[in-house]
């Protein structure tokens, strides 16, 4: 399998990485290898968008825009992809399926950009419909401070792929965005993480403009266990309801225990230099 070189496979089963390109005979053309090149990064490029429109759903967001800006970072991002299938397996694998990612994009640096500022514009429009208006205008003051930039994570992933799986991805990110710092290279430079996660609250709950407490947190589930750690450090954080939006797949019509889920999305404001405790909260809670 031939792969773009930004995405780094981590594995998805028990199975360790490694290396997924396939040996090439002598008297192949190198064109040919090319155009598997391509073939394989229009596939992986698809399955991003897909991942990326679960999340903003009908939200007015350029995904294709924020897809191709993720993937021209080649110095940054993870996918997790089937490494090792074996010959007597029944399964039906797709070797190149990708059945999620991690990466980042630069909300401050990418400033003008059409998807960049729908996604600023997106989520003050749901705080202005949630929130007190002290908490809108803090949320707009740190997005229009470019000494203080913002970074969009994204980790998305099927929801049957084990939340381990989120721990490695974490920190194969810091390390690229270190790097990347070092080296002043694009995203390197961030003050504060932007997320928006999937979570569920118990049908009939109230998500009306009332000051957060801890009853509201414990309610919360997280489709991505990990991202609890993130909100628990977040010094910004809303809900919104996406109850008329979602596809049965993740949401609408989900139930645990047979109570009856609504689907939301909630946004968190999350300090750079709260990241080594929060990858302190992964390691204790997700090392295998």
């Amino acid at each position: 399998m031939a792969s773009r070189p930004k995405r780094r496979a981590v594995s998805s089963g028990a199975s360790q990485p490694q290396d997924t390109r396939i040996p090439r005979r002598e008297e192949e053309e190198e064109d040919e290898v090319e155009d598997e090149d391509d073939e394989d990064s229009d596939e992986e490029e698809d399955e991003d968008d897909e991942a990326i429109d679960e999340l903003f759903l009908k939200a007015p967001v350029n995904t294709a825009e924020l897809t191709d800006l993720l993937i021209q970072q080649n110095h940054l991002g993870s996918v997790i992809k089937q490494t090792e299938v074996s010959e007597d397996s029944d399964d039906d694998v797709d070797e190149d399926e990708i059945f999620g990612f991690i990466s980042l994009l630069n909300l401050t640096e990418r400033k003008g950009t059409q998807c960049a500022e729908q996604i600023k514009a997106l989520i003050l429009s749901f705080c202005d419909k949630n929130c007190d208006q002290r908490v809108v205008e803090q949320l707009d003051k740190l997005l229009s401070d470019a000494s203080r930039p913002v970074g969009f994570l994204l980790s998305e992933r099927f929801i049957n792929v084990p939340a381990q799986i989120a721990l490695p991805m974490h920190q194969q990110l810091q390390k690229e965005l270190a790097e990347a710092h070092k080296t002043n290279k694009p995203c390197g430079k961030c003050y504060f993480y932007l997320l928006i996660s999937k979570t569920f609250v118990e049908a009939g709950k109230n998500n009306s403009k009332r000051k957060r407490s801890k009853e509201e947190k414990d309610e919360l589930m997280f489709a991505n266990a990990e991202e609890e750690f993130f909100y628990e450090k977040a010094i910004l954080k809303f809900n919104y309801s996406v109850q008329e939006e979602s596809d049965m797949c993740l949401g609408g019509r989900w139930s645990f225990d047979d109570v009856p889920m609504k689907p939301l999305r909630t946004v968190m404001l999350v300090p750079c230099d709260k990241m080594d405790e929060i990858m302190d909260k992964l390691k204790e809670h997700l090392s295998v």
